[in-house]
């Protein structure tokens, strides 16, 4: 099985799902760094970098984000929502882990991107091993590169079937030289 560098972004505001939720990710092998916030505004200052956040040694760009949906000051859709506005962010794998079982709530993560919705079991055994699947399978799947601190990094896509869809230069890049 193929490794790469990860960091695992946990939305939720329940401590002691926070607490089952990253166990259970130990228990399936992940060594990384697994962040936990409390709502959908703490991922958002996360992953803009800022507050306590800045750090971007201490606190990489996220390879990989679960959220629950029912939070206070943002919920789970606002964290969506935010990824999908942003294109350097929403290639990250946003999967919503919620109680919520409403027809409505599912069909709106996906319009907004999330890469899978789960229900979150009541058993903890469960939630391992939906858990232990979920990451498994993100293993096997190919992602985009990214840099030591969680930054994609740029590729070229001219000539390619990518051209279609252009990247978002670096500030350097955008500046022309003198």
């Amino acid at each position: 099985m193929k490794t790469y560098y990860k960091t695992i972004l946990v939305v939720e505001d329940d401590p002691n799902d926070q607490f089952f939720i990253k166990t259970a990710f130990r228990e399936a092998g992940v060594t990384g760094p697994i962040h936990t916030v409390n709502d959908g505004k703490e991922a958002i200052d996360y992953m803009c970098g800022e507050g306590k956040y800045a750090d971007r040694e201490q606190y990489a760009y996220p390879t990989f984000i679960i959220t629950d949906l029912k939070m206070p000051r943002a919920d789970g859709f606002a964290v969506l929502e935010f990824l999908k506005k942003n294109p350097e962010w929403r290639i990250i794998p946003a999967v919503v882990l919620t109680a919520s079982t409403d027809l409505d709530d599912i069909k709106k993560s996906y319009m907004l991107g999330a890469s899978s919705f789960h229900v979150k079991p009541s058993d903890i055994n469960q939630l391992r091993q939906q858990l232990k699947i979920l990451h498994d399978y993100w293993l096997t799947c190919e992602v985009p590169q990214i840099d030591v601190s969680g930054k994609q990094v740029q590729t070229v896509s001219e000539g390619k079937l990518g051209e279609r869809f252009p990247q978002k230069k670096s500030q350097e890049e955008a500046v022309p030289s003198r």
